[in-house]
């Protein structure tokens, strides 16, 4: 096959992939989304946030969890698989299992252990330490399962990871309503429990799936290991950098989202009123402006392995190529989406939340889309050319001005103020990535090209 057509079948397996996840991603979300108003329904708005409390808990174990293994195995196979050295694709998903046991098992302990600290003194619940305990048993298999994903987006069987996270969903939502209908009515501990539950078991039940798709799938790779140079270090310098900024981020993104409404009380707003007004924003307009932009997730994560290995077998036209069609494509669908959110701003905040000032501010955050967007596929790029310490820099970097910004600007301007915040913190690291990557893709979005 030539050049040419084997790039044209490379283009075309990306969109049908990103097709393929951003469908199973939106049925998810769709499920989700119905799930999430019976269950607020069975349990009341006290319960949902008793859950709400210890899932942002869960959230940052998770994280630690995690520590960047995910995107680490899909680099390490990416790079294996471009040089053709098949017995190192083993290799590498062993290597990452063992690290990812390791920050597994170590989160998990940690937050059985302090699970009661954690309830009593941050918290403030006696009534989440149960539920704390049954989530610290799910973290292992989050870590394996994040490994196991990055191998099958490396090696271009999305279609096996797509169906996991569907059945996963489906297998969730089945056990929190089979345990929440044993649980007394009224308990807000038993119910937190029972959800809990359902998703630990889910967690499990995810990584089998996935375990027995990795076994069936490995004989393709099952040839003699091959010598794979500084593998450990080379997975280290993917995985730690990309765990610091995810430890920097989550917690100067907790900050900051402490210290709004208190900025916006010191304005003269009062308490409700702050809480009102940060939680229209964070939890009525950011899902809806977030909701269309399925396609461009998978198209940042499915577009890592493909510019790993044309970076690895030293095609440079290939990348810049692809770089600048992707940005572009990027550009096109988000400046349409945001156009639709101004337009409909006003009636989907009323048809979705009753909310006139829900509806106010979608149209005015509409025009930030277009940057949302394509810094998430510009992200991707960054990654996926081996540039994560840079991307790890410009995230840390505008997590910290958005803390700063927010100190000094909504004691005096209030709500206005962190409405510019958000648009300085999405303006700032947007421009310092694509400034990055047009450093080293010789990147090209003139009209004449398209």
């Amino acid at each position: 096959m030539s050049e040419g057509g084997r790039r044209d079948l490379d283009r075309k397996k990306l969109w049908r992939d990103t097709v393929l996840l951003t469908g199973s991603t939106l049925v998810m979300r769709c499920i989700a989304l119905v799930f999430q108003m019976w269950l607020v329904a069975r349990i009341g708005a006290a319960g949902a946030g008793l859950y709400g409390l210890v899932g942002s808990v869960g959230f940052l174990a998770a994280t630690v969890a995690i520590s960047g293994i995910r995107f680490a195995a899909t680099r390490l196979v990416s790079e294996e698989i471009g040089l053709q050295r098949c017995g190192g694709v083993g290799e590498a998903v062993r290597l990452c299992i063992c690290y990812s046991l390791f920050f597994g098992v170590s989160s998990a302990l940690v937050l059985w252990f302090m699970a009661q600290p954690i309830g009593f003194l941050w918290i403030r619940d006696a009534r989440t330490v149960r539920s704390l305990r049954i989530l610290a048993l799910s973290l292992p298999f989050i870590s394996l399962s994040s490994v196991l994903y990055g191998y099958f987006t490396a090696c271009g069987r999305i279609f096996k990871a797509a169906v996991v996270q569907v059945l996963e969903q489906i297998v969730r939502i089945s056990l929190v309503v089979f345990f929440l209908r044993r649980a007394p009515a009224g308990d807000l501990e038993s119910c937190c429990a029972a959800v809990s539950t359902g998703s630990m078991l889910a967690e499990l039940s995810s990584f089998l799936m996935m375990a027995v798709a990795y076994l069936l799938d490995r004989r393709t790779h099952a040839k003699a290991p091959e010598p794979s140079p500084r593998l450990p270090m080379r997975m280290l310098s993917i995985a730690v950098p990309l765990a610091l900024s995810a430890y920097a981020r989550s917690a100067l993104s907790t900050l900051e989202q402490l210290m709004v409404p208190r900025g916006l009380k010191k304005a003269g707003w009062s308490a409700n009123g702050a809480l009102a007004g940060y939680g229209t924003i964070q939890s009525m307009v950011f899902p809806i402006l977030f909701f269309p932009s399925c396609i461009v997730t998978a198209l940042a994560e499915l577009i890592v392995p493909q510019l790993t290995a044309a970076q690895v077998a030293g095609k440079k036209e290939d990348i810049a190529r692809g770089v600048s069609t992707l940005l572009r494509k990027t550009l096109a669908l988000s400046g349409i989406i945001a156009l639709l959110l101004w337009l409909l701003g006003g009636f989907l905040g009323e048809a979705i939340y009753h909310s006139a000032d829900a509806g106010r501010y979608l149209r005015l955050f509409a025009p930030l889309v277009p940057v949302m967007y394509t810094d998430m596929v510009t992200d991707g790029c960054l990654k996926g050319l081996g540039e994560h310490l840079a991307s790890m820099s410009y995230n840390i970097l505008d997590a910290l001005c958005g803390v700063v910004l927010v100190w000094f600007l909504l004691p005096k301007f209030g709500l206005n103020g962190y409405i510019g915040v958000l648009y300085f913190e999405e303006c700032f690291n947007f421009a310092l990535s694509l400034h990055r990557l047009s450093q080293i893709t010789e990147l090209r979005l003139a009209p004449q090209l398209i």
